[in-house]
């Protein structure tokens, strides 16, 4: 199988910690079989992307994804498996549904702990039977569906709450795959970062400060709601900087109730980088010269900005021909 770049990689799939490493490993060893994959992750840790991914090692037919929390009512059955025509009133033409739209192909069943318990069963046929029956209809249509599944439920504790059947359960539980949530691979986060704000065109920057509280940050929400978070900040900056004070709420909260050490101070500063290294003078020891501080500060911002000077001499609050006449003065490289 032809690997893609990081750069070509859903975003759900990006990251070099351990767990993502395995996770892709997985999902190109299982993605040529037959049986159903169970996928399971806490909500935003990109369920769906896997999935998808999943099908793009192997495409074949359709890719139908399927809502499961939104089958409810007294279509739901007739959205699934179709019904015949005149089966129930307005049924004026036979309707396809969206199992018979999978066939030869994939369909995958969205938050599968919310289907309801009625077509949990006429489900477990399709896995056992490979046929089904729409509404209305006295001949069963048999289909050759590969099934996926996610959800961000427990389906063990589901099945013991009486809310999953314990059947289906064993019958989709074949090959499973679970995403770790975006607080165990923080690692992940700058890289996600770099992709994220490289989509944009590569027209924006994040401040170094904005991206400690990102580090320090949990995120509930996981990578859909680290993507919202530079989402609401690029339409909010007109760019190329994106500073600490553009976070959202919660992130910014976060770091001013002190659950971050040395990131407190941070909440409450103007600006939105700064480019003198931490600990400066405690580092060496002795009070340095204010050439040699202002020198080490522009190096630190051409190295934060990987080389661009305009960019730089705004995090340094200088104007771009002053940071040139002092990448000149100090005799740093053209």
């Amino acid at each position: 199988m032809t690997r893609v770049s990081e750069a070509e990689l859903p975003a759900g799939l990006i990251g070099r910690s351990p767990s993502m490493v395995q996770i892709r490993a997985r999902i190109e060893k299982v993605a040529h079989g037959k049986t159903p994959v169970l996928i399971l992750g806490e909500s935003g840790t990109g369920k769906e992307v896997a999935a998808r991914s999943l099908y793009s090692a192997n495409p074949c037919g359709q890719f139908v994804p399927i809502d499961c929390g939104s089958l409810v009512g007294p279509l739901m059955e007739s959205e699934l498996f179709g019904h015949a025509r005149h089966s129930f009133t307005g049924a004026g033409e036979a309707k396809k549904g969206l199992m018979e739209l999978a066939h030869g192909g994939v369909a995958f069943f969205d938050e599968i702990g919310d289907l309801p318990l009625e077509l949990q069963v006429k489900l477990l046929r399709v896995l056992q039977e490979h046929e089904f029956r729409a509404v209305g209809s006295l001949h069963r249509t048999r289909i050759d569906v590969r099934i996926f599944a996610a959800t961000h439920r427990n389906l063990e504790n589901e099945v013991r709450a009486g809310r999953f059947r314990e059947d289906l359960y064993h019958r989709l539980n074949v090959t499973r795959i679970t995403l770790p949530p975006l607080r165990e691979r923080k690692e992940d986060i700058p890289l996600l970062v770099e992709q994220f704000l490289a989509r944009t065109g590569g027209r924006f920057v994040l401040a170094h400060e904005a991206m400690e509280a990102m580090l320090a940050y949990d995120w509930p929400g996981n990578v859909r709601e680290l993507k919202n978070c530079l989402d609401r900040m690029t339409d909010a900056c007109p760019g190329p900087l994106l500073p600490f004070v553009e976070l959202p709420t919660a992130i910014i909260n976060h770091v001013r109730n002190g659950k971050q050490p040395g990131m407190a101070a941070a909440a409450g500063a103007e600006k939105a980088h700064n480019p003198f290294p931490a600990g400066m003078a405690e580092q060496t020891g002795r009070i340095q010269p204010l050439s040699e501080m202002e020198r080490m500060a522009i190096q630190n911002a051409l190295v934060v900005t990987k080389g661009d000077r305009t960019i730089a001499a705004q995090l340094l609050g200088i104007g771009r021909t002053t940071l040139y006449r002092k990448i000149r003065d100090y005799h740093m490289a053209e």
